[in-house]
């Protein structure tokens, strides 16, 4: 019992360090909301190592005007503690950049995002990451809500995510 209150107290720490976090430069008066960023965990591409994770994962891209890219990757703990088990993921991003010149189809959010990461789970539950990178590091990516897990345990780090256009779409 003392273990799972020192465990719950841990990831209530790293939340709100996450949550706390001074937002990156384009997401404040200077950058501009140009869509939302789904993000799905393939399953059984999931590794596990404690103090690193990964996973597979597929992307949608949905501008303000509805259309859409497809994208996949993959997106894990690079530095931390992961000590879960997942079944499923899905994260929900608003998608920022410091112009409004984005161009839908041209893919330009391919790229490495590395941020801040903290998730728990028993049954399902809360995800918070702040992603910051992309093409010349010009895209931000924020929580628009809560992203969930399903699954057991609770993992808190230096996430990442890598995105590329999906050659099949």
């Amino acid at each position: 019992m003392r273990h799972l209150i020192t465990l719950v107290l841990v990831i209530g720490l790293c939340s709100s360090l996450a949550l706390t976090a001074p937002a990156p430069v384009c997401a404040g008066k200077d950058g501009i909301k140009i869509g939302t960023l789904t993000i799905k965990a393939v399953k059984g591409t999931r590794h596990n190592l404690l103090v690193t994770s990964s996973v597979d994962v597929v992307a949608e891209f949905k501008d303000e005007n509805g259309k859409t890219e497809h994208y996949i990757g993959e997106m894990g703990t690079k530095l931390g503690v992961d000590l879960s088990y997942k079944s499923g993921e899905t994260l929900g991003y608003a998608v920022f950049s410091p112009s409004s010149d984005y161009k839908t189809g041209s893919y330009a959010l391919q790229g490495k995002y590395f941020g801040q990461k903290v998730s728990a789970a028993v049954g399902a539950g809360p995800s918070v990451q702040i992603l910051l990178g992309g093409f010349d590091k010009s895209f931000t990516l924020q929580p628009i809500a809560i992203g969930y897990s399903k699954g057991v345990g609770a993992s808190a780090g230096l996430g990442y995510l890598y995105l590329q256009k999906d050659p099949k779409k």
